[in-house]
C-alpha cells in the first residue's frame, strides 16, 4: 500500500483527492451557513399559516409587551374587520441599533428613488443631506426626501424614548399622516378628547409627551429607578433599601452594581441625564439661597448648572466604578439582580416592577424592590409613531388608535387577568392618558397608587440645561466609564482598600477635560457634525487620558500618596 501511495502515477490522483476534500469542506461549510437559520428556526412560527394583511413594527420592547399587544390587536382586528393579521415584529436591539437600521433602510430607499425616479446622480453629499435636519433649507436632496413617500418597508416605530423619536421626526423618517384618516394627525381629528391637558398633554413638567405636529406620541409613561435585591444588600452589610442615586456610589456596593451601556440604549442615557439634572437643581438652589456677590440671577443659574454638571459626572463616575459590568441589554440587569448576581442596578420602571412581581411571595413581600428616586427622575413617555412610506398606513393608524385607546391603556396598566387586562403577565406600565385614571380603572391597575401626573410635579425637566448635551452624555459616559472600566474599577478598589485617601480621589475625579463648557461646546459640535473621523479621534484622546488618570489614582492609593 505504501508503494502504491508513493508510485509516481498515483500521486497526482491523491493530490487531486486532497484538493477535492478541501473544496468539499468549503462547500459543506457554505451549505451549513445558508441552511443554519432554517435548521435553527423555532418549530412554531409567530406568523399565521394564512393571513390577509401584515403590519411591520420595529421595536425595542421585550417579548411580554409584543406578545400581549400582538395577540390583543390581532383578535380586535379579526373581530372588527374580519381579517387575519400577521404582526411582523422587528427587534434588532435597543434604540441605538434601531436608529442605525432606520437610517440605513431610509437612505437606501431614497437612493433608489433619487436614481430611478428623479434620474439624478447619487453622491456622498446627497447621502449625507437627505436625512439631515440641519441641511440648508434649499438643499435639493433634503427637499426631495421630505417630498417623497419612500419607506423602509416598516409601518411603525414602537417603544423607546422621546429623544429618539424627536431625532427620527427631525430626520423626516416619522410622519404625521394625512391629517384626515391616517397617522396621529388623523387620530387627533378623530379623537380630540385624547389630546390635551385632560388626556395626553403636549408637555408635563418640562418633558415632551407628544410631537406638536403629530409625528409621534407617548403610548405609556416611563421613569427610571433602582432595582435592588434585599438579600444581597444585607449580605454586603447594607441594612437600608436604596432610595437615591447617591446610594449607588457607596463603596460598599463595589462590584455589585449592574449597569447598561448608554451607547446602546437611549433610556439609559435618559436616566443619566436625569441624575445630572438633579445635581444641577441642587447646585442652583444652593447658590440662589446664598448668591455670590456681584452675580446676576442669570449668572447664578449658569454657575449652578456648570457645578451641577461636574457633580453629576462625578456621581456617575463613582457608580460606574462600583459596577461589575456594562451590558448591551438592559433586560439583563433586573434578571441578575433577581438571581443575586448583583445587589442593585439602574433600569426602567417596568423592568424593576416586573422583577419584584416575579419573585413576590404569597404574603405580598419580595426580596426584590424597585424605587424611582424622588426628585431624581422625571416622568417621561414611551412613544409610538408612523414611519414614512408605511406599507399599510391604514392598519398602522388602527394599531396606534388601539394602543392609545382604552384597550391599549388597559393592557399597559391593568393586573393580569383583569377584564381587558393582559392575559399572562402584568406589563407594569402607567397610562399616558390623564383621563384614564378613574377610580374604577385605578382599582384594576397594578400600580394605581403611583399617581404619576401628581408626582411629576416633584421634578421639572429643563431641556435648556442638558438637551443639547444629550449625545455628549452618552458619548462621555461610554468613553470615560465603559471603555475605561477596567482601569476605573481597579483604581476605585485600590482607593477603597487604602481608606479613601482624598488626594487619590481628587485625581480619579478630575473632570477638567469634560467640564460643562467643553461638553456643550467643542464636544457637542464634533458629535453633531457626524464626522466619524473626528469623533473617533476625540474618543481615543479622551480615553487614553482618563485611563492614564485612573491608573495614576490607583497607584497613588496603593503607595499611600
Amino acid at each position: 500500500m505504501k508503494a502504491l501511495l508513493q508510485h509516481p502515477r498515483t500521486q497526482p490522483l491523491f493530490a487531486c483527492l486532497r484538493q477535492w476534500r478541501k473544496e468539499l469542506a468549503v462547500v459543506l461549510a457554505m451549505l451549513l451557513t445558508m441552511t443554519g437559520p432554517f435548521l435553527l428556526k423555532p418549530a412554531q412560527s409567530t406568523a399565521p399559516a394564512d393571513y390577509d394583511r401584515r403590519l411591520v413594527i420595529i421595536t425595542p420592547h421585550h417579548d411580554r409587551i409584543r406578545e400581549e399587544f400582538g395577540q390583543a390587536f390581532a383578535a380586535h382586528w379579526k373581530k372588527t374587520a374580519g381579517e387575519t393579521l400577521f404582526i411582523d415584529w422587528r427587534v434588532p436591539g435597543g434604540t441605538s441599533e434601531i436608529a442605525m437600521l432606520i437610517k440605513s433602510e431610509a437612505t437606501a430607499a431614497f437612493q433608489q428613488h433619487w436614481q430611478r425616479d428623479l434620474k439624478k446622480a447619487w453622491s456622498p453629499a446627497v447621502a449625507q443631506a437627505c436625512l439631515n435636519p440641519k441641511a440648508p433649507p434649499d438643499d435639493e436632496a433634503r427637499q426631495a426626501y421630505l417630498a417623497s413617500n419612500v419607506g423602509t418597508g416598516m409601518d411603525l416605530f414602537f417603544g423607546g424614548g422621546a429623544y429618539d423619536f424627536e431625532q427620527q421626526a427631525k430626520a423626516g423618517t416619522l410622519v404625521a399622516g394625512d391629517g384626515e384618516k391616517t397617522g396621529i394627525s388623523g387620530l387627533m381629528k378623530k379623537r380630540p378628547e385624547w389630546f390635551g391637558e385632560s388626556g395626553i398633554p403636549e408637555k408635563l413638567s418640562g418633558e415632551p409627551f407628544r410631537d406638536p405636529q403629530g409625528r409621534w406620541c407617548g403610548a405609556c409613561l416611563s421613569s427610571s429607578g433602582i432595582v435592588f435585591n434585599r438579600d444581597v444588600l444585607r449580605r454586603i452589610g447594607i441594612t437600608e433599601d436604596p432610595d437615591a442615586w447617591e446610594d449607588l456610589a457607596d463603596p460598599r456596593y463595589y462590584g455589585q452594581i449592574a449597569l447598561s451601556d448608554p451607547g446602546k440604549s437611549g433610556s439609559v442615557t435618559k436616566a443619566l441625564e436625569m441624575l445630572i439634572q438633579q445635581q444641577m437643581q441642587i447646585a442652583v438652589d444652593r447658590l440662589k439661597a446664598a448668591p455670590p456677590a456681584k452675580l446676576t440671577p442669570e449668572e447664578v443659574e449658569a454657575q449652578g448648572v456648570a457645578e451641577g454638571w461636574n457633580a453629576g459626572l462625578r456621581l456617575i463616575l463613582r457608580i460606574s466604578a462600583n459596577a461589575r459590568y456594562f451590558t448591551d441589554f438592559s433586560t439583563k440587569i433586573p434578571l441578575d439582580v433577581v438571581r443575586g448576581d448583583a445587589a442593585a442596578g439602574m433600569c426602567i420602571d417596568f423592568y424593576g416592577r416586573s422583577a419584584e412581581e416575579d419573585v413576590r411571595r404569597t404574603d405580598g413581600t419580595s426580596r426584590v424592590g424597585f424605587v424611582a428616586p424622588l426628585g431624581g427622575t422625571s416622568i417621561s413617555v414611551d412613544p409610538i409613531g408612523m414611519l414614512r412610506g408605511a406599507p399599510d398606513p391604514e392598519l398602522a393608524t388602527a394599531f396606534i388608535e388601539f394602543v392609545l385607546g382604552d384597550p391599549g391603556q388597559r393592557l399597559w396598566s391593568f393586573r393580569a387577568g383583569e377584564p381587558g387586562g393582559p392575559r399572562q403577565h402584568a406589563l407594569r406600565r402607567l397610562s399616558v392618558r390623564h383621563d384614564f385614571y378613574t377610580p374604577e380603572n385605578i382599582a384594576r391597575m397594578s400600580d394605581g397608587a403611583e399617581a404619576p401626573f401628581e408626582k411629576a410635579q416633584a421634578f421639572t425637566y429643563h431641556p435648556e440645561r442638558t438637551g443639547a448635551a444629550f449625545s455628549a452624555i452618552r458619548f462621555l459616559v461610554r468613553v470615560i466609564c465603559v471603555d475605561s472600566h477596567a482601569e476605573l474599577h481597579e483604581a476605585w478598589k485600590a482607593i477603597i482598600d487604602a481608606g479613601m485617601p482624598e488626594r487619590a480621589i481628587t485625581v480619579l475625579e478630575d473632570l477638567t477635560r469634560v467640564k460643562y463648557e467643553a461638553a456643550t461646546g467643542g464636544i457637542s459640535k464634533i458629535l453633531s457634525s457626524r464626522d466619524k473621523v473626528q469623533e473617533t479621534r476625540l474618543a481615543r484622546e479622551l480615553g487614553d487620558a482618563f485611563r492614564t488618570q485612573f491608573t495614576r489614582a490607583g497607584s497613588m492609593a496603593r503607595h499611600g500618596r
